[in-house]
This record gives structure tokens, C-alpha cells and sequence, in this order.
């Protein structure tokens, strides 16, 4: 089997007293794209910056085709980092801006060109090449910035949030240049994001963080058809019911209403309003969960309703949350099992 390009093992950082990433462990193959989704707060970028050596991890090994990093600065791991805010050289034009490394690298003329024209082909830049970063919408300069880290051919792409800061309407069309420049190039990837939908699309693998542990890793069709615990299934968007089996994973759409005459066994009905061509109606029960339903109908407000499967839904069965799992309950104390 083919080594891994980067190889992360046990790693564990921290930010002054408090360790913000627990005995992470992760692989990713030559010209993979993992995406690393978890919630704001979840770890994510402080691993990004170890891997990039601007933090220095207290336990565990960083290795990149092999050699070991500790102790290699930043700008000797050969490693591109693309940040929410794109940094370009101001006063330059994309052609020099995106030309900067490889002239750096002292490559000759010729090939700067033609890796100048590669890239700036592979991300549609080529009528943009003479003009001043200054004049690029926010659009246009994070594709500049992708353009000048591929232009590097570094061993490792890092890529923290990139469409954060990019105006919605066009975030899904650079999530899909994005994903076609990479893995045209061939890139080896590690894209950091906090939005579901993005890192679904963008990765070949996903790995969950919550609390700076890895919760799951796999595909992410893999992983969305099976989540494998409370706390991933509702990240991944499902409601997740109480059964005398124990918890099992429904998506929003795979619910319906149905009356029901004995309230302390129903829903309230919290909110209910359009999201598209369907209605997104919020549920409290009656234990404090919150429960999503989508469906062609509103619900009034204030009402009680009941819940079923629609018919041919899969039943999801999840494992209990680790006690480790941030939203996990908390194991029962020293002295012996507590009451239920």
C-alpha cells in the first residue's frame, strides 16, 4: 500500500492552558481532497495551522511524504494555505501575482508562462491576467489566491473556510471551479469549513470534528446514508428520535404529521414557515428535544401534533454518543449507576 502524503498521528495542541485538539490521527492519500467539517469553535483551524507549523503541537507526529516536520518552518514544509480573506500582492496584476512563487523558485521564464497559464485556464482568470489585484471582487481575488498557491505546486494544499467571506449567490459556483481546479491539478487537499453542504460537495473524504476529536471519517455519501451517533447525525442534518431500540437518525423530509389526542405524547408545533417550495415546520417535545419536519403543508403555531416515518424510510440506528463527544451525556459518577 502507497504511503500516505500526510500522515497526522496522535496529534494534540493547545491555546494556553486549554488543549483545543485532542490525539487527532488522520491520513490523507496523494491527490485527496478531505474536507474537515465541525462547528465554529470545534478545532478545526488549529489543527490546519499545526499542520502548517505556525503552532507547535504538544503530543503527536506531523509527517509529509514521510519526513517528520517537527522542527521544519512554515516556509520549508511546501505547503499552500489559502485563508477566508484572500492576501494578494497589492499594486501587482493577477499575472504577477500569480507568477510570484514560481519566480520565487527561480524556474525559468518559459515554464512561469506556461504554469501561469495553466492555472489561470483551469480557474477561468485568463481576461482578468492585466488587471490590478485592487480592482477583483471578492469572487475573482479568491480565485486569484488559489491560482498562486497551485502556481507553487506545493506538496499539501490548506485551505481554511475560503467561500466565508464570498457573496452567497456566487459560493456555489466557486465551490465547483474550486473542486475542478484541485483535482485537475492533482492537489493534495485539506479543506477546513463549518458549512455541511460545502464540505459534502467539496471532499472525496470527510472527517467530523467536534470538541477536537474526530468523531467519524468516510465518504461522504458513506457517511451521510450512515451516520453513526447522536451528535454526527444531527450535524449532518437529521432529527434524531427516541425508540425502545434506542436512537435512530430521520431526516426532516422523512417525517409526518399525524393528530393526535393525548398532548403529553405529542409536538408543539414551535414555528412554521417556507423554505423553497416546501414548509419547514420546528417541533419542541415534550423532553425539551427540537424536531425539524419539511413537508407541502404550514402547521398552525401553538398546536399539538404526532410523528411517523413516512413509509419506506430506512431506519438509521445510531450508537450511543462516547462519553468523549461533545453533547454526550455525562457516565455515570465513581460511586455507582445513577437513578434513571
Amino acid at each position: 500500500m502507497a504511503r500516505p502524503r500526510l500522515c497526522l498521528t496522535s496529534i494534540s495542541a493547545s491555546w494556553g492552558r486549554e488543549e483545543v485538539v485532542h490525539a487527532v490521527s488522520l491520513d490523507v492519500a496523494e491527490g485527496e481532497l478531505v474536507s474537515l467539517l465541525g462547528p465554529n469553535g470545534s478545532g478545526k483551524t488549529t489543527l490546519l495551522r499545526v499542520i502548517a507549523g505556525f503552532e507547535r503541537p504538544t503530543a503527536g507526529t506531523v509527517e509529509l511524504d514521510g519526513q517528520d516536520l517537527a522542527g521544519v518552518p512554515p516556509h520549508r514544509r511546501s505547503i499552500g494555505l489559502l485563508l477566508q480573506e484572500p492576501v494578494l500582492l497589492p499594486r501587482r496584476t493577477v499575472f504577477e501575482n500569480v507568477a510570484y512563487a514560481p519566480l520565487l523558485q527561480r524556474r525559468p521564464e518559459s515554464e512561469v508562462r506556461a504554469t501561469v497559464r495553466e492555472v489561470s485556464d483551469l480557474l477561468a482568470l485568463a481576461p482578468l491576467l492585466d488587471r490590478p489585484a485592487e480592482r477583483l471582487s471578492g469572487g475573482e481575488a479568491q480565485r486569484v489566491a488559489l491560482a498562486r498557491t497551485l502556481a507553487a505546486r506545493p506538496r499539501l494544499v490548506l485551505l481554511d473556510e475560503p467561500f466565508a467571506s464570498v457573496d452567497v449567490e456566487i459560493r456555489s459556483g466557486l465551490h465547483a471551479e474550486f473542486r475542478s481546479a484541485l483535482r485537475t491539478f492533482g492537489a493534495t487537499a485539506i479543506h477546513v469549513t463549518h458549512d455541511r453542504e460545502e464540505g459534502l460537495f467539496l471532499g472525496d473524504r470527510l472527517a467530523l470534528i467536534f470538541g477536537g476529536r474526530i468523531a467519524a471519517t468516510g465518504t461522504p455519501r458513506e457517511l451521510f446514508a450512515h451516520p453513526t451517533h447522536p451528535r454526527v447525525a444531527r450535524f449532518l442534518g437529521y432529527n434524531v428520535l427516541s425508540t425502545p431500540e434506542g436512537p435512530v437518525a430521520v431526516l426532516p423530509e422523512e417525517l409526518r404529521a399525524t393528530p393526535t389526542p393525548d398532548a403529553a405524547a405529542g409536538y408543539r408545533v414551535r414555528a412554521s414557515g417556507p423554505v423553497g417550495l416546501a414548509y419547514l415546520t420546528v417541533l419542541d417535545a415534550s423532553d425539551g428535544r427540537r424536531i425539524e419536519l419539511r413537508g407541502p403543508d404550514p402547521l398552525p403555531v401553538g398546536s399539538t401534533v404526532g410523528l411517523e416515518r413516512a413509509e419506506g424510510v430506512p431506519v438509521r440506528r445510531l450508537a450511543s454518543d462516547p462519553p468523549e463527544m461533545p453533547g454526550a451525556p455525562a457516565p455515570p459518577s465513581a460511586g455507582g449507576p445513577t437513578r434513571p
